[in-house]
């Protein structure tokens, strides 16, 4: 699977800006959406190849996000990376439980979110 379009799913303007600009810059489409409903449901209705997903966020977090999309036949194919402030070993175990992929941490490192993303690719 090669990733050209991925989802970046963040309540923080300043964050989306960030990694969608990160993105952008390296030659991928790139839509945005602001909850864990919106990601979800913009995730079904677009089907990108890869979806980044904050974890906290108001209504349904990220956890749940990734949940919803991984238990979904429609949507269980499209892998997430967990991209988050939540830093403690036991975060990034429940993540991947919930159908994560990977997970980085913010402030996100170019070279090791470029990195992440090229292994599924």
């Amino acid at each position: 699977m090669t990733v050209r379009t991925i989802l970046v799913v963040d309540d923080s303007p300043t964050d989306r800006h960030i990694i969608s600009s990160i993105l952008t810059q390296n030659g991928y489409q790139v839509g945005v959406a602001e909850s864990g409903e919106e990601g979800v449901t913009k995730a079904r209705e677009t089907w990108p190849d890869l979806v980044l997903m904050d974890v906290v966020m108001p209504g349904i977090n990220g956890y749940q996000a990734t949940r919803m999309l991984a238990r979904d036949s429609a949507t269980r194919h499209i892998p997430v990376i967990l991209c988050t402030t939540k830093d403690q070993q036991t975060d990034k175990i429940w993540g991947l439980r919930q159908g994560a992929q990977d997970y980085i941490t913010k402030p996100v490192v170019v070279a090791e979110l470029l990195q992440k993303i090229a292994r599924l690719g």
